[in-house]
């Protein structure tokens, strides 16, 4: 049955009485007068006869986040900076980022604040740097329970490593193969994760609670929870075996009027789905010049279909900072929000509860994007957290693998990491097969920069293990296929076609694979055929081509059908060691490796 109160009432009251000053953001009474509410209500209490009653609306604190992905230390690089827009027109970065300042943030707000819950857009989990995925996230789970997490819905990530996986993550006990860590038990997620739109394809259940309700002194507010119908698409075939995922807004919708049927009119959204912003800022106005104009992509025909009785959405997957209102099917303003990723963001969102009809005030909502800054003392618990399991991980996390000699980024349409990957991964298979001709890497399984400065006294320029893992912590092996000049260039064009047109997927290429991408064109048009190169000669479509590409490629992720097509597969080592090999391989502290040019592929803007 779903719950319908926390699930763990003793911990809700520690934390009730643990904080004492108002946050910032907060709806004032004078603000909802002005929204058009009644001037003689206020936010929090009503006086009669010198006693406090509850008065007719209620403020409810709901702090979100989305997408940390295990990132218990600050993020390295551009993965922990965020960009904030000015006033004057101009742009600055911040360093932002992990759980020890996240914790502290939080606190912050709730400070002060009777109502208030701490909701997740899903991918807690899943391509986490070593200090989590090593223990296959067990210490984010812990570092989630202790930052007072309520409730998150699934995201794609959630499922990397199965279902059952998954379910020992929401309930505890040591892991099936590694065990136990510690000399204490796993005791699992003290929050639920929602799964409304994943079901089990044998009984045609959600696998998880759809839904949790909120409850406090009469105020109700309902979670659903879901992820993007396209899980599948991106996650591992042994993943999501036996399971179905299921049309986000009909989900919604559906478990919605079941909500309203049990007497809860106030409801918000855990959607594992997002946007595409018009700024990088994540402060800019998402809503300049009109209602949600600022952004575009998936989440925007999710929240224009919705049905009206959502009051809020919360949203992830893309990485991405918004705040935006987006006019629901009635017509009604609705706020969507993202929190970017990693832990950089946390969204603060007044929702205005009024007792009299249990549903939100939709005029009086207000949100806005928060930076987790540095510069804001340590949470000592978190840190504590962080060395425990930092000391279990060191022994193996230490181990230099490599020399770099500056920053290998992993921003941008073709990248220096990328390039570097597939370099590795080509000559991985060349140990295999010395008639390997090429590689190919997806973007999103490259999860963070290499960066020169030292991370944790390694020295600079050092690449330790743990980097790399923080880089590439899937564990998929990397595979050797054949292919035909004619399905390898179908491959190139499946970047930017199918299910990728909208948002492209370009893949890092090896050295001596060459050729133009042509963004003024569309669709498949934007790979242009006849420059495609291979060392200087052109794709024969007849001709047969030993390609290696991570497992997750082969089985034909990330929109690539083209890809499960190989043939004479040969399976090698996971793309980590391949990594590792390469690095260690071709450089030293005398002699580092220099950041590729990324000059493989010809961009036309």
């Amino acid at each position: 049955m779903p719950a319908s109160s926390p699930a763990h009432p003793e911990r809700r009251r520690r934390r009730t009485n643990r904080f004492a000053a108002l946050a910032a953001g907060v709806v004032t009474a004078g603000a909802l007068a002005a929204a058009g509410l009644p001037g003689s209500a206020t936010a929090g209490e009503d006086h009669r006869k010198g006693g406090h009653w509850p008065g007719r609306y209620q403020d409810v604190q709901l702090l979100s986040f989305n997408d940390l992905h295990g990132n218990l230390e600050p993020p390295a690089g551009s993965s922990g900076r965020v960009t904030e827009h000015q006033h004057d027109g101009t742009t600055k970065t911040i360093d932002a980022g992990g759980v020890e300042y996240l914790a502290t943030h939080l606190r912050q707000a709730r400070k002060g604040e009777k109502y208030s819950v701490t909701a997740a857009g899903g991918d807690m989990v899943g391509a986490s740097p070593l200090i989590s995925g090593l223990f296959h996230d067990e210490p984010t789970i812990e570092a989630l329970n202790k930052l007072d997490l309520d409730v998150t819905s699934v995201g794609n990530h959630e499922f990397d490593e199965g279902a059952k996986e998954l379910s020992r993550l929401q309930k505890g006990g040591c892991h099936p193969k590694d065990g136990c860590y510690t000399d204490k038990r796993f005791k699992g997620a003290d929050f639920p994760y929602l799964a409304a739109n994943v079901l089990d394809e044998k009984t045609k259940k959600p696998i998880l609670k759809p839904y949790w309700v909120w409850k406090k002194n009469g105020v109700k507010v309902g979670f659903i929870g879901v992820t993007l119908e396209g899980t599948p698409d991106i996650v591992s075939a042994e993943g999501v075996k036996g399971l179905s995922f299921k049309d986000e807004v009909e989900t919604i919708n559906k478990y919605a009027k079941e909500l309203q049927r049990k007497g809860v009119k106030s409801i918000v959204a855990l959607i594992h789905e997002g946007g595409f912003p018009a700024s990088t800022s994540y402060n800019y106005d998402c809503d300049s010049p009109g209602a949600g104009d600022g952004v575009s992509g998936p989440i925007v025909d999710i929240a224009k279909n919705v049905t009206p009785q959502v009051d809020a959405l919360v949203t992830g997957h893309t990485h991405n900072a918004y705040v935006c209102s987006i006019a629901d099917p009635a017509g009604k303003p609705r706020m969507v929000t993202s929190a970017a990723s990693f832990g950089r963001l946390y969204t603060d969102t007044t929702l205005t509860y009024d007792r009299r009809t249990g549903d939100i005030a939709r005029t009086a909502v207000k949100s806005a994007n928060r930076v987790v800054t540095r510069d804001v003392p340590k949470a000592p618990d978190m840190t504590e957290l962080i060395s425990k399991w930092n000391t279990l991980a060191a022994p193996i996390g230490n181990k230099p693998i490599g020399y770099i000699s500056g920053d290998i980024g992993n921003t941008g349409t073709e990248t220096p990491l990328g390039d570097l990957i597939a370099d590795a991964q080509l000559a991985h298979g060349k140990q295999l097969d010395a008639e390997t001709d090429l590689a190919l890497m997806n973007p999103g399984g490259i999860r963070a920069p290499l960066t020169y400065a030292a991370k944790a006294g390694e020295g600079d320029g050092v690449v330790t293990y743990a980097e790399g893992f923080t880089v590439q912590p899937f564990a998929n092996t990397v595979n050797l296929q054949d292919f035909t000049g004619a399905q390898l260039i179908q491959v190139l064009k499946e970047q930017v076609s199918g299910p990728n047109a909208a948002a492209p997927k370009v893949l890092q290429v090896s050295s001596g694979l060459t050729y133009t991408l042509d963004l003024t064109k569309s669709g498949a048009d934007r790979v242009v055929t006849d420059s495609i190169r291979l060392n200087g000669s052109a794709i024969d479509p007849a001709a047969t081509y030993r390609v290696a590409t991570n497992s997750f490629l082969a089985g034909g992720g990330d929109g690539f059908p083209t890809l499960g097509q190989g043939t004479n597969d040969v399976v090698g080592a996971d793309d980590l060691t391949a990594l590792e090999q390469y690095l260690t391989a071709n450089s030293s502290a005398a002699e580092p490796i220099a950041p590729p040019k990324a000059d493989r592929i010809t961009i036309v803007k």
